[in-house]
């Protein structure tokens, strides 16, 4: 039979002064699952309080027993920066942007195959993965605006909203005959 997790009251007030101080509802729902373990309910009466299954409360109650209260309060999910740390992205690209701030026009797959390079290993898989990494050093794409090809002159786009004397004297006429 498995050992039952014992929470003092020492432990008790550290978790209902964490409670008041916690503004996550998340961490709010484990940390009230603790509160109740102490309290002496069982694990099918807390799930059912809280509305996390009985294996889960289980869970929560041995994580926070054998590791502490930061297994519970903190956010273990730190992001997907599995190729590489900030600090070398923004190394990867400081020659980048002195060269953008010299007045340059940096192209994308320079950067990209400069960052494969640093990987040692191709990224045409992970669409998208070097503009991500551009956006969150705070890269823009800055490009004039477009124009069509075909477009009027703006003199000539000018006079045809102008109307002349004789238009308005036939606009006039119209109104009155109906």
């Amino acid at each position: 039979m498995p050992k039952r997790y014992q929470i003092n009251e020492e432990e008790v007030t550290m978790l209902e002064k964490a409670r008041k101080e916690n503004k996550n509802k998340n961490v709010e729902k484990r940390l009230k699952v603790l509160v109740l373990h102490a309290q002496g309910e069982k694990r099918a009466q807390i799930a059912e309080k809280t509305g996390f299954a009985k294996s889960y409360v289980s869970e929560l109650v041995a994580k926070y027993c054998n590791k502490g209260i930061s297994a519970i309060i903190e956010n273990h999910y730190r992001g997907n920066h599995r190729n590489l740390s900030i600090e070398e992205e923004e190394a990867l690209l400081e020659p980048f942007r002195k060269a953008a701030e010299a007045g340059q026009i940096i192209d994308v797959n320079d950067i990209k195959r400069e960052y494969e390079e640093k990987l040692g290993r191709s990224i045409a898989n992970q669409h998208g993965l070097i503009y991500y990494v551009l956006a969150r050093h705070g890269w823009r794409k800055v490009m004039p605006r477009s124009k069509h090809p075909k477009k009027a002159s703006d003199e000539a786009i000018g006079a045809s909203k102008k109307l002349t004397v004789s238009s308005k004297k036939n606009w006039k006429i119209l109104q009155t005959e109906q």
